[in-house]
């Protein structure tokens, strides 16, 4: 079986998203981040861990252009908001939930993107074709959702976000909502989908099972305002299977991110 090994961060290369200094207080004065600073490497897939309420939400929303920091910056592959959409630099975004048009078929659900840019029509039916098929769903095309299982729903938000060809994926814990049946193979599924498209991928979770099993680098954040309280890269090369989740190694990288997070959640040693 053909192993990936995990991306090199270049210290001199530009990161795909980096944020510097970045603080988020919400008008009703409640501090979301303190003191941010993170880079996110090309070709990356890493994770934000923490308790509930720490602000990574806010960070992948900011990180998206679809929340302005209080305080700090924001980059896109060195450059700021101006440059998202050009050859290369295509940001897509994946809700907690799918968010989809309930009076709409698959089809159209996926496409929505596309028309919103003012794709020509042929070009963006094939995108869609192309997005479907990425996800296994091709033979639902002109379903609905309200005939589709929740972890089906999902597949097609991961599709409308795929079919834009992005560089940059952002997933706010997609797959929270799912049983561990169905969140296990999806997970499974991304990282393919990930090594196949070359992507960047910043994902939230709560859990640490996921976390590992996903991850080249984990980012623990504190409990509010986040801050970043630790990270760990996880160096077993892909692909990774069911082998690797029952694995001494993988225990042992669940065992030293428990214990991160703990101590991020004022609750530990």
């Amino acid at each position: 079986m053909q192993q990936t090994v995990l991306p090199v961060n270049d210290a001199a290369a530009i990161p795909v998203v980096a944020v510097d200094a970045l603080e988020k207080v919400y008008p009703s004065g409640t501090a979301a981040l303190a003191s941010m600073s993170l880079a996110v490497a090309e070709r990356e897939f890493l994770t934000l861990l923490g308790p509930s309420g720490c602000g990574k939400s806010t960070l992948l929303r900011i990180m998206a252009g679809l929340s302005e920091p209080t305080a700090g910056r924001v980059r896109w592959w060195g450059g700021g908001a101006v440059g998202i959409g050009e050859p290369g630099r295509h940001v897509a975004f994946v809700f907690q939930e799918p968010t989809l048009m309930p009076w709409a078929s698959v089809t159209r659900n996926v496409r929505l993107p596309l028309e919103l840019a003012r794709r020509e029509r042929v070009a963006a039916d094939a995108a869609v074709r192309e997005a479907l098929a990425l996800v296994g769903l091709e033979a639902f095309a002109r379903s609905y959702p309200r005939e589709l299982s929740g972890g089906m729903q999902m597949r097609v938000s991961i599709a409308r976000a795929l079919a834009t060809r992005p560089d940059l994926l952002l997933m706010d814990e997609p797959f929270g909502a799912l049983d561990e049946i169905t969140r296990a193979r999806l997970d499974a599924d991304l990282l393919d989908l990930w090594e196949r498209r070359h992507l960047t991928v910043v994902f939230v979770t709560h859990s640490v099972y996921e976390a590992v099993f996903l991850s080249t680098r984990v980012v623990v954040l504190s409990a509010r305002p986040g801050r970043i309280a630790g990270e760990l890269v996880v160096d077993t090369p892909f692909p990774r299977d069911d082998a690797f989740r029952t694995s001494v190694r993988f225990a042992e990288y669940c065992s030293a991110l428990s214990a991160m997070l703990v101590r991020a959640s004022g609750t530990g040693p």
